[in-house]
């Protein structure tokens, strides 16, 4: 297990929730860039959604207020769960588009320089992965859903650029492997 995932294991058993103050501190931090990763996450499929970029993160946000509970370790934790929190409402919104018409188109989404994958069948894949290597989903969520790129994935976690791309690489192949059966 790396340094990344056991200081997580470790600051998930002794810590305490957020103080309410303190999360909506870190949400006002975080807003603008969550905003930005909507804008870029509905680009391709947003007529089809009827959903604005400013909708899918004032909704994601109020599903983070809730989390009353939740401890965050610093600013890129909380950040990793906005894009989760983000992906979540977006997968919600699909479905609830789905619901109503029987034939709706499917939605997509691409990360930089990749193709492009129905976000219903990557939203199962990364439950999946989530299940064998937590950390590479988590690395699939930031590049998918908060559109970050490698080295921006590298300077959050603070981590290598070579380490995030040979992550990166190996969920790649998984997901390939996955979204392909």
């Amino acid at each position: 297990m790396n340094e990344a995932a056991e200081r997580g294991q470790r600051e998930g058993q002794d810590s305490k929730p957020t103080t309410a103050a303190a999360r909506d501190a870190m949400l006002a931090a975080v807003y603008d860039e969550l905003r930005q990763a909507a804008t870029r996450l509905l680009r391709r499929d947003a007529p089809y959604l009827t959903l604005q970029p400013t909708e899918l993160v004032n909704e994601a946000a109020l599903r983070l207020m809730k989390l009353d509970r939740m401890s965050f370790a610093d600013r890129q934790h909380f950040f990793a769960t906005g894009a989760r929190v983000l992906r979540q409402a977006m997968i919600d919104a699909i479905r609830a588009r789905r619901a109503r018409k029987r034939q709706a188109p499917e939605v997509s989404v691409t990360a930089q320089g990749e193709a492009a994958i129905d976000v219903e069948a990557l939203d199962a894949a990364l439950v999946r992965l989530e299940a064998a290597s937590p950390e590479l989903a988590r690395l699939v969520e930031l590049r998918f859903f908060a559109g970050l790129s490698v080295p921006e994935i590298a300077e959050l976690w603070q981590e290598s650029e070579s380490t995030v791309k040979r992550r990166w690489k190996a969920a790649r192949l998984w997901l390939a492997a996955e979204l392909r059966d």
